[in-house]
């Protein structure tokens, strides 16, 4: 139960209060559909997952599971790294959905202002909360997780009973479903589920995780598709697709205004506001013992600068700074195509390490991990398509942030292995 609440708690985020209208951007009406694919896909990539924790159940997570796929190589290096970044980004789009909803409740003026401004106060008041003890951290995630998970079935459940219809108007200038659409939206739908991944650092202290980590899994990420049905019949039921569209940043408060008033979108704020405080709080405590980790593996450089406190500390301001700068420049569409990307190119490292060095060890049937590749391709290929002709921007800077990766990390690795060598030859 412990794991469940874990993994719904973490995958009920910034995803269904700002995919939905980004979503519908992409594939018109077709966006409930969207939300189901991903869930088929993400629970074809759970398998890898499952199978890697039976096998080697610990606190580790995607950098250890990496590491055992491929050893302390420039392949784990650099898709940890991305793992690590995509949780960043996703810190980031916390802070800007933060934003988003609080403005609902101020009329504060132009929105391309205020909206990074809350969000970097809110990275920064996470910052002063993960300096102090864990059992505060999980505390005060805890009780958050707790809130937004009742409040958003509330949310969902009364939508849809008080809604004239459950069917959704479109509007003249609403787009057509196509299928690029579509795989570019099931792509951002993923992002909405991709938070189970979390679970699996839970292997070492559920009892008997061989048997009930992955139920743990299946049951998260299948509450979060009945939970994601209902509210997106709730906003569908409320707005027409053009609404959605407009307010896509922040459609739960905008689908609430019509139905019930104010009050309700007062209560859908304060909720937005709740869940993304919590889940940025969780994932800065997280993302920060994750660098941490990689560091202590010697598979990325780390400079102190003078810093006082433990090297966990020193990688807290490092990923808060990284959240900071994304946060301040960068607006929700772009910040959730950058995470997207990185994700899927590192779920795909999984399945092939899964696939090439660890089928036998983990016990793993080739099919599943097969198909699962196939699908991140499938849905990645389509949602660069849709970049490329709408945003190429951002396809831009993911392959810079990339190649700035890969290079660095093998400059670092070099240097690292040719030390080491010398080492061991001037001891003998």
């Amino acid at each position: 139960m412990g794991a469940v609440a874990l993994g719904t708690g973490v995958m009920i985020g910034a995803g269904i209060f700002a995919l939905t209208g980004q979503m519908a951007e992409m594939t018109g009406s077709l966006f409930p559909l969207a939300f189901l694919a991903a869930a088929i896909i993400v629970s074809f990539s759970a398998y890898s997952y499952v199978k890697m924790s039976n096998t080697y159940p610990s606190a580790g997570g995607i950098g250890m599971y990496l590491q055992k796929a491929y050893g302390s190589t420039l392949p784990t290096a650099f898709h940890a790294l991305l793992m690590y970044f995509s949780m960043v980004i996703a810190q980031s789009f916390l802070a800007r959905t933060f934003g988003s909803y609080t403005l609902e409740l101020f009329d504060l003026g132009d929105r391309s202002l205020f909206v990074p401004l809350l969000g970097v106060g809110l990275l920064l008041a996470a910052f002063l909360i993960n300096l102090s003890a864990n059992k505060l951290i999980e505390t005060v995630a805890s009780v958050l997780g707790f809130i937004k998970i009742g409040g958003i079935i509330v949310f969902g459940i009364v939508g849809v009973f008080i809604a004239d219809s459950i069917g959704m108007g479109t509007g003249g200038d609403a787009p057509s479903p196509t299928l690029s659409g579509f795989l570019g939206a099931t792509a951002l739908g993923i992002l909405a589920f991709k938070g189970f991944t979390t679970i699996t650092n839970s292997g070492s202290e559920l009892k008997n995780p061989k048997r009930n980590l992955g139920k743990a899994i299946m049951i998260s990420i299948a509450l979060c598709v009945v939970i994601y049905a209902l509210v997106g019949f709730a906003v569908a039921s409320n707005l027409s697709l053009s609404e959605i569209i407009e307010t896509q940043d922040y459609s739960l408060a905008a689908a609430a205004r019509p139905a019930l008033g104010e009050a309700a979108v007062g209560f859908t704020v304060v909720l937005a506001m709740l869940a993304t405080a919590g889940g940025i709080i969780a994932s800065v405590f997280a993302v920060s013992r994750m660098l941490a980790m990689l560091t202590e593996m010697k598979l990325v450089p780390h400079r102190h600068f003078h810093m006082p406190g433990s090297l966990q500390k020193h990688t807290l301001v490092y990923t808060i700074v990284f959240g900071l700068v994304l946060t301040a420049f960068f607006d929700l569409s772009r910040i959730a195509a950058l995470g997207i990307i990185f994700y899927l190119i590192m779920d795909m490292a999984i399945h092939w390490g899964v696939l090439r060095h660890l089928r036998e060890s983990v016990g793993a049937n080739a099919i599943i991990p097969s198909i699962a590749i196939l699908l991140d391709v499938l849905v990645l290929g389509g949602f660069v398509w849709v970049k490329a002709t709408s945003d190429p921007l951002v396809l831009v800077v993911a392959a810079g942030v990339m190649a700035v990766l890969l290079i660095g990390e093998w400059l670092f690795l070099a240097k690292s292995n040719s030390s080491a060598d010398s080492d061991h030859t001037h001891s003998h």
